[in-house]
Protein backbone atom coordinates (compact mmCIF):
# COMPACT_ATOMS: atom_id res chain seq x y z
CA UNK A 1 0.00 0.00 0.00
CA UNK A 2 1.80 3.24 -1.21
CA UNK A 3 0.45 6.89 0.57
CA UNK A 4 -2.71 8.39 -0.86
CA UNK A 5 -3.18 11.90 -1.94
CA UNK A 6 -6.22 13.10 -1.16
CA UNK A 7 -7.61 16.58 -2.47
CA UNK A 8 -11.13 17.84 -0.45
CA UNK A 9 -13.02 20.50 -2.22
CA UNK A 10 -15.00 22.70 -0.40
CA UNK A 11 -17.38 24.69 -2.74
CA UNK A 12 -20.07 27.47 -2.62
CA UNK A 13 -22.34 25.82 -5.03
CA UNK A 14 -25.39 27.25 -7.19
CA UNK A 15 -28.97 25.68 -5.56
CA UNK A 16 -30.60 22.79 -8.25
CA UNK A 17 -27.87 24.00 -11.17
CA UNK A 18 -25.77 20.51 -11.90
CA UNK A 19 -24.74 22.10 -15.15
CA UNK A 20 -23.42 25.69 -13.19
CA UNK A 21 -21.93 23.58 -10.53
CA UNK A 22 -20.44 21.30 -12.67
CA UNK A 23 -18.27 23.47 -14.54
CA UNK A 24 -17.83 25.36 -11.01
CA UNK A 25 -16.27 21.92 -9.76
CA UNK A 26 -13.54 22.37 -13.24
CA UNK A 27 -12.22 25.69 -12.68
CA UNK A 28 -11.70 24.97 -8.77
CA UNK A 29 -9.68 22.01 -9.14
CA UNK A 30 -8.11 23.33 -12.55
CA UNK A 31 -7.01 26.42 -10.33
CA UNK A 32 -6.14 25.08 -6.98
CA UNK A 33 -5.23 20.98 -7.06
CA UNK A 34 -1.66 19.62 -7.00
CA UNK A 35 -1.19 16.42 -7.67
CA UNK A 36 -3.45 14.24 -6.56
CA UNK A 37 -5.01 10.16 -6.16
CA UNK A 38 -8.94 10.86 -5.12
CA UNK A 39 -11.17 13.92 -5.31
CA UNK A 40 -13.33 14.48 -2.68
CA UNK A 41 -16.60 16.57 -3.74
CA UNK A 42 -19.66 17.29 -1.24
CA UNK A 43 -23.31 15.61 -0.45
CA UNK A 44 -25.14 16.13 -3.56
CA UNK A 45 -22.74 18.01 -5.03
CA UNK A 46 -24.35 19.05 -8.26
CA UNK A 47 -27.46 20.34 -6.35
CA UNK A 48 -26.85 20.97 -2.58
CA UNK A 49 -29.02 19.04 -0.40
CA UNK A 50 -32.49 19.20 -1.69
CA UNK A 51 -35.70 17.63 -0.72
CA UNK A 52 -36.95 18.06 -4.20
CA UNK A 53 -36.13 14.71 -5.44
CA UNK A 54 -38.30 14.72 -8.25
CA UNK A 55 -36.98 17.64 -9.69
CA UNK A 56 -33.46 17.61 -8.84
CA UNK A 57 -32.87 13.89 -9.23
CA UNK A 58 -30.50 12.17 -12.14
CA UNK A 59 -30.58 8.56 -13.60
CA UNK A 60 -27.57 6.06 -13.19
CA UNK A 61 -25.29 7.29 -16.15
CA UNK A 62 -26.84 10.75 -16.23
CA UNK A 63 -25.15 14.19 -16.76
CA UNK A 64 -23.43 14.30 -13.75
CA UNK A 65 -22.44 10.62 -13.45
CA UNK A 66 -20.89 10.78 -16.81
CA UNK A 67 -19.53 13.78 -16.05
CA UNK A 68 -17.69 12.15 -13.24
CA UNK A 69 -16.34 9.39 -15.23
CA UNK A 70 -15.21 12.32 -18.19
CA UNK A 71 -13.15 13.91 -14.93
CA UNK A 72 -11.66 10.71 -13.83
CA UNK A 73 -10.25 9.57 -17.04
CA UNK A 74 -9.27 13.25 -18.00
CA UNK A 75 -7.02 13.76 -14.46
CA UNK A 76 -6.41 10.03 -14.00
CA UNK A 77 -7.32 10.08 -10.62
CA UNK A 78 -10.55 8.66 -8.33
CA UNK A 79 -13.52 11.01 -7.71
CA UNK A 80 -16.40 10.99 -5.66
CA UNK A 81 -19.30 12.77 -4.17
CA UNK A 82 -22.79 11.86 -3.96
CA UNK A 83 -25.75 12.94 -5.98
CA UNK A 84 -29.99 12.62 -5.71
CA UNK A 85 -30.37 10.03 -7.90
CA UNK A 86 -33.44 7.68 -9.40
CA UNK A 87 -33.22 4.08 -8.34
CA UNK A 88 -35.90 0.94 -8.80
CA UNK A 89 -37.32 1.16 -5.25
CA UNK A 90 -37.26 5.73 -5.82
CA UNK A 91 -35.16 8.01 -4.77
CA UNK A 92 -31.59 7.72 -3.01
CA UNK A 93 -28.56 9.59 -1.81
CA UNK A 94 -26.22 7.89 -3.82
CA UNK A 95 -22.19 8.38 -2.94
CA UNK A 96 -20.80 7.31 -5.92
CA UNK A 97 -16.89 6.10 -6.15
CA UNK A 98 -15.50 6.92 -9.90
CA UNK A 99 -12.49 5.11 -10.61
CA UNK A 100 -10.10 6.47 -13.35
CA UNK A 101 -10.76 4.26 -15.50
CA UNK A 102 -14.37 5.43 -14.78
CA UNK A 103 -15.63 2.43 -13.51
CA UNK A 104 -18.09 3.29 -11.17
CA UNK A 105 -19.41 1.83 -7.39
CA UNK A 106 -21.87 2.99 -4.80
CA UNK A 107 -23.29 3.46 -1.46
CA UNK A 108 -26.82 4.50 -0.77
CA UNK A 109 -27.30 7.08 2.28
CA UNK A 110 -28.51 4.70 5.38
CA UNK A 111 -29.42 7.30 7.67
CA UNK A 112 -31.67 9.79 5.99
CA UNK A 113 -31.32 13.35 8.33
CA UNK A 114 -35.69 13.23 9.42
CA UNK A 115 -35.18 16.67 10.19
CA UNK A 116 -35.11 17.72 7.17
CA UNK A 117 -37.76 15.13 5.81
CA UNK A 118 -34.94 13.23 3.64
CA UNK A 119 -36.52 9.81 5.00
CA UNK A 120 -39.57 10.88 3.22
CA UNK A 121 -38.37 11.67 0.05
CA UNK A 122 -35.78 9.35 -0.54
CA UNK A 123 -34.94 5.71 0.17
CA UNK A 124 -32.52 4.66 2.93
CA UNK A 125 -29.46 1.99 1.65
CA UNK A 126 -28.94 -0.92 3.20
CA UNK A 127 -25.27 -2.49 2.60
CA UNK A 128 -21.94 -0.66 4.12
CA UNK A 129 -19.67 -0.74 1.37
CA UNK A 130 -16.13 -0.43 1.05
CA UNK A 131 -14.14 0.43 -1.66
CA UNK A 132 -10.50 -0.43 -2.73
CA UNK A 133 -8.43 2.30 -4.43
CA UNK A 134 -4.91 2.02 -4.61
CA UNK A 135 -4.07 -0.89 -1.82
CA UNK A 136 -6.60 1.65 0.34
CA UNK A 137 -9.69 -0.03 1.97
CA UNK A 138 -12.07 3.22 1.71
CA UNK A 139 -15.31 3.46 3.67
CA UNK A 140 -18.28 5.22 1.73
CA UNK A 141 -20.48 7.26 4.36
CA UNK A 142 -22.56 10.32 3.69
CA UNK A 143 -23.39 13.64 6.75
CA UNK A 144 -25.97 12.35 8.76
CA UNK A 145 -24.08 8.70 9.03
CA UNK A 146 -21.77 10.64 11.09
CA UNK A 147 -23.87 10.28 14.10
CA UNK A 148 -23.66 6.63 14.04
CA UNK A 149 -20.71 4.86 15.31
CA UNK A 150 -22.09 1.15 15.27
CA UNK A 151 -22.74 1.70 11.09
CA UNK A 152 -18.90 2.75 10.69
CA UNK A 153 -17.32 0.28 13.36
CA UNK A 154 -13.86 -0.20 12.16
CA UNK A 155 -13.22 -4.56 11.98
CA UNK A 156 -10.12 -4.14 10.61
CA UNK A 157 -11.41 -3.73 7.42
CA UNK A 158 -10.79 -0.48 6.18
CA UNK A 159 -8.18 2.37 6.38
CA UNK A 160 -9.65 5.54 4.93
CA UNK A 161 -13.33 6.95 6.11
CA UNK A 162 -15.03 9.37 3.79
CA UNK A 163 -17.76 11.67 5.01
CA UNK A 164 -19.28 13.92 2.64
CA UNK A 165 -22.32 16.38 3.57
CA UNK A 166 -24.01 19.38 3.41
CA UNK A 167 -23.83 19.63 7.25
CA UNK A 168 -25.34 23.34 8.42
CA UNK A 169 -23.01 26.07 10.34
CA UNK A 170 -24.65 25.60 13.75
CA UNK A 171 -23.99 22.56 13.91
CA UNK A 172 -20.38 22.64 13.18
CA UNK A 173 -18.89 21.64 16.97
CA UNK A 174 -20.62 18.44 16.41
CA UNK A 175 -19.38 17.84 13.21
CA UNK A 176 -15.83 18.58 13.97
CA UNK A 177 -15.47 16.39 17.28
CA UNK A 178 -17.67 13.39 15.74
CA UNK A 179 -15.09 13.50 12.74
CA UNK A 180 -11.73 13.17 14.95
CA UNK A 181 -14.39 10.82 17.36
CA UNK A 182 -14.77 8.28 14.38
CA UNK A 183 -10.75 8.62 13.59
CA UNK A 184 -9.82 7.76 17.34
CA UNK A 185 -11.97 4.86 17.96
CA UNK A 186 -11.68 3.19 14.45
CA UNK A 187 -7.77 3.84 13.99
CA UNK A 188 -7.84 4.81 10.61
CA UNK A 189 -7.62 8.39 8.66
CA UNK A 190 -10.97 9.98 7.93
CA UNK A 191 -11.85 13.09 5.43
CA UNK A 192 -14.79 15.53 6.15
CA UNK A 193 -15.92 17.27 3.46
CA UNK A 194 -18.73 20.01 3.29
CA UNK A 195 -19.75 22.96 1.63
CA UNK A 196 -19.60 26.88 2.44
CA UNK A 197 -22.25 29.77 1.92
CA UNK A 198 -25.94 29.68 1.87
CA UNK A 199 -28.66 27.57 0.30
CA UNK A 200 -32.15 28.06 -0.79
CA UNK A 201 -33.59 27.28 2.51
CA UNK A 202 -31.69 29.55 4.09
CA UNK A 203 -29.25 27.36 6.10
CA UNK A 204 -25.55 28.45 6.42
CA UNK A 205 -22.49 26.88 5.81
CA UNK A 206 -19.49 26.79 7.47
CA UNK A 207 -17.21 24.16 6.00
CA UNK A 208 -14.84 22.92 8.18
CA UNK A 209 -13.65 20.09 5.76
CA UNK A 210 -11.17 18.67 7.53
CA UNK A 211 -8.47 15.76 7.27
CA UNK A 212 -7.96 13.60 10.38
CA UNK A 213 -5.47 10.80 11.17
CA UNK A 214 -5.78 7.43 13.64
CA UNK A 215 -4.61 9.27 16.60
CA UNK A 216 -7.71 12.13 15.65
CA UNK A 217 -4.88 14.63 15.15
CA UNK A 218 -5.86 17.81 12.49
CA UNK A 219 -4.10 17.25 9.05
CA UNK A 220 -6.05 19.77 7.47
CA UNK A 221 -8.06 22.64 8.89
CA UNK A 222 -8.64 25.75 7.20
CA UNK A 223 -10.66 28.91 8.26
CA UNK A 224 -14.46 28.48 8.15
CA UNK A 225 -16.30 29.88 5.52
CA UNK A 226 -14.39 29.88 2.44
CA UNK A 227 -14.10 27.97 -0.62
CA UNK A 228 -11.01 25.90 -1.25
CA UNK A 229 -9.67 22.70 -2.69
CA UNK A 230 -6.68 21.63 -1.18
CA UNK A 231 -4.41 18.63 -1.40
CA UNK A 232 -2.80 15.96 1.64
CA UNK A 233 -0.63 12.84 1.61
CA UNK A 234 -1.87 10.20 3.62
CA UNK A 235 1.06 7.97 5.19
CA UNK A 236 0.38 4.26 4.76
CA UNK A 237 3.40 3.11 6.56
CA UNK A 238 2.59 5.32 9.49
CA UNK A 239 -0.97 4.20 9.62
CA UNK A 240 0.65 0.30 9.88
CA UNK A 241 3.04 1.31 12.41
CA UNK A 242 0.45 2.81 14.59
CA UNK A 243 -1.56 0.28 14.51
CA UNK A 244 0.76 -2.40 15.13
CA UNK A 245 2.07 -0.32 18.38
CA UNK A 246 -1.31 0.33 19.40
CA UNK A 247 -3.36 -2.29 18.75
CA UNK A 248 -6.78 -1.68 20.07
CA UNK A 249 -8.60 -3.23 17.64
CA UNK A 250 -7.67 -6.52 18.94
CA UNK A 251 -9.82 -5.94 22.57
CA UNK A 252 -12.88 -4.16 20.81
CA UNK A 253 -16.41 -5.87 22.38
CA UNK A 254 -17.57 -7.98 19.40
CA UNK A 255 -21.26 -6.56 18.32
CA UNK A 256 -23.06 -6.18 15.09
CA UNK A 257 -26.08 -3.56 14.27
CA UNK A 258 -29.53 -5.03 12.19
CA UNK A 259 -32.06 -3.06 9.93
Amino acid sequence: MQDLRVTLVQPDMQWQNPAENRVMYEQLIDQRAQATDLIILPEMFATGFTMDSRTAAEPMGGDSCQWLQQQARLRGVAIVGSLAMKAEQGYVNRMLFTFPDGRQEYYDKRHLFRMAGEHERYQPGSDRVIVNYNGWRILLQVCYDLRFPVFSRNCNDYDLALYVANWPAVRRQPWRKLLQARAIENLCYVAGVNRVGTDANGHDYSGDSMLVDYKGELLLDREPGLAFCETLSLSAADLADFKEKFPAWMDADRFSWQD
